[in-house]
Order: C-alpha cells, then structure tokens, then sequence
C-alpha cells in the first residue's frame, strides 16, 4: 500500500516534518559514526483505546530508514526488527504497541511522524469504535470531512472504518480501505431550491434516481411536518429521511412542550415524534438517521430511551479529543537502559504482535 507520493517521502527523509531536535540528534550521531542499536518503545495511556495506523508506520519504515550520501538516499531498513501490536487491538493504558530495533542512526528524524500517525488513526478509530459500541448494532456513518483540514480525508476514512464505520462521505475516505461512500442531501440543495425541500429531493430523485432517496427534514424546523410531507409526495420512492436540527433550536412540533433543555436539537421526543406520524400515515417502512453532535454518550442516551433510529451520522466529535504516543529508548546495544520512570516492556503476547 502507498501512503504518500515520491515528493512527500523525499521531505520525510529530509526531516522536513520532523521536530529540529531529532534531526540534529541524528546529524550529531552521523558526524560521530555512531551505529549503536537501540530498542525504541511505543506506548500511550488511554484504556481501551482502538489502536490504528499499524499500517502506515510500516510503510514510513520501509520507504524513510536510512541516510543521505552525496545526494542519495541510502535505504536501512533492513537493518531494522519492528515488532508491533495487529491493527485494531484493544489496548491498555501504558502497555507498548511498538519496539524498534536497530541503529538509531538511520531512524532518528522519524519520531515525530510516526508518533503523529498512530496518535491521529488511533483517536479517529476509537472515537468511531466507541460509537458504534453505544449504537449496539445500528450504522454508524463517518461524516467527519469538513471538521478539519481536507487532507487528512484519506487517513481519517481509513481509521474511521477500522473502527466499524458502515460507511463514509467521501472518495477520499475509502483510498486505503475498501467502504462505501454515502451521503443524503444538504441544506445548500434546499436553500436553492427556494427553501423548498420537496422540490430539492424531487430534483435528487430525478438525476440519481439508483441512490436511495434520503430526505433532510429540519430545514424549516419542522421535521414532523416536512417529514411527513416527503413521504406522501415520493411515497414508497422514498427510502429515509434525517433529522439534523440545530443544538440551539427547539422544533416547531415541540413547541407545546416548553422550554426544556433536552428539547433541544435533535432528540429522543422529536425523533418518537416523527416516528409515530409517518407510522399512523401507513410509512413505517422509511428509515430514520439523525445526526447533529452525535458521539457514544449522545448515542447511548438514545439508545436507553429506545429511541426508534435506525442510522446515526456521527461528525466532529470522532476526530476531537486526544490519543497521544511516547516513544523512549530502553534498550542500547543489548543493555536496559531508559530515562527514569520508564523501562523495556515485552509487547503482550495475547495480541499476537505482528514481526515485520
């Protein structure tokens, strides 16, 4: 699999998304012909974290170990043994999921990059793994592209759907794992078609007429009545509907309710709501999907309240939070020896660490 183009591992090699200090510390150990072997030892802290991004670092390793000489690159990987935890282990607060063997020389500038792979495909995943956990079953789909900068669509796909993710939004999410590119219609559709949201989903059924007819229903703030609405014009043409109201609105529909923090957005009583009314219509057949803030706590509220959603549409909340890795020498020339606080650790058994 290839992870980055010619020009991209060019700059990895030349330290050029490396932190000044590696790269100087392996300038220092050049200059002084040092070919030590250390063993460098990966961990983080988080419990139950989904770890992802196994992949990538064997790439970066194969195609960024080594040195320059009069201008070439002189590749060393085969110098190295990296033993590592499989994709998608389950891993303990503190526990290794890396070691790294070989002379420090030819791996020094790469901390920084390898650290920063497992520490963004590990948090994506195992936001997305704890949501489908919370969903007990029912999709999940990874809409979490415009959350952050576009180009890390590629590997945040990736992670998302080794953290079970039925499905994502965008080609780019699925260039290193196979999945399914889904989508609905956006607010934009509606807003150009003067507001009106059966005339936007007429014009979706019109020109993707082989995509499952999916209505967005909160454009007016009203989705039991737009939802409603949709399905006696498109009848059995229509396969879903989605609520995605606003954090700080109540909809119209709940308004009698009062003014009730847990009437806002999209909840469980406006969710039974739309329900109910498309099921005393004779639609009972049409999917609900929400989505709107939805992490594994929101879910696992819905999911108490037996909340009749049939898909959630997580976002934002999978690529927030922190999952970060420590890297330490513990190992020098055969030798134990690590800062204080740390010490070499055989990766565990029971994960059945991949030899690479």
């Amino acid at each position: 699999m290839r992870f980055w183009d010619t020009r991209t591992i060019q700059k990895i090699r030349r330290g050029y998304f490396s932190a000044v200090y590696f790269n100087r510390t392996k300038y220092i150990l050049e200059q002084e012909k040092n070919l030590q072997v250390v063993t460098m030892q990966v961990f983080q802290k988080n419990a139950g974290s989904i770890l992802c991004g196994t992949q990538e670092v064997k790439e970066l390793f194969k195609v960024t170990t080594g040195f320059w000489n009069k201008g070439q690159w002189i590749n060393k990987f085969s110098s190295l043994t990296i033993e590592v935890l499989p994709e998608a282990s389950r891993l303990n607060s503190w526990e290794p999921v890396l070691h790294i063997t070989g002379p420090y020389i030819y791996f020094a500038h790469l901390e920084s990059v390898y650290l920063g792979i497992l520490a963004r495909r590990t948090l994506v995943a195992s936001n997305v793994c704890a949501a489908v956990k919370a969903a007990r079953g029912k999709p999940v789909l990874f809409f979490a592209d415009r959350f952050d900068h576009f180009l890390n669509q590629e590997g945040d796909g990736y992670a998302a759907l080794v953290g079970g993710a039925t499905g994502v939004c965008t080609r780019a999410q699925i260039k290193f794992k196979t999945g399914q590119v889904m989508g609905t219609i956006p607010h934009a559709l509606i807003a150009i078609n003067s507001g009106s949201t059966t005339k936007a989903v007429a014009q979706f059924a019109k020109h993707l007429p082989n995509i499952p007819l999916v209505a967005l229903v909160d454009f007016d703030n009203d989705c039991v009545y737009t939802a409603l609405g949709v399905a006696q014009r498109f009848k059995r043409q229509l396969w879903g509907i989605r609520l995605d109201t606003a954090h700080n609105l109540i909809d119209k529909s709940l308004k009698n309710l009062g003014n009730k923090p847990d009437l806002y957005g999209v909840n469980p009583t406006l969710v039974n709501m739309v329900r109910q009314t498309l099921d005393k219509a004779g639609f009972s057949d049409v999917k609900i999907i929400v989505s709107g803030g939805f992490d594994a706590s929101k879910i696992k509220l819905f999911e108490k309240a037996k909340t009749p959603v049939d898909i959630y549409a997580v976002g934002s909340t999978m690529v927030k939070g922190n999952n970060d890795f420590t890297a330490d020498i513990v190992m020098v020339d055969g030798k134990k020896i690590a800062k204080y606080g740390r010490s070499y650790t055989s990766l565990p058994l029971r994960k059945s660490p991949a030899l690479l």
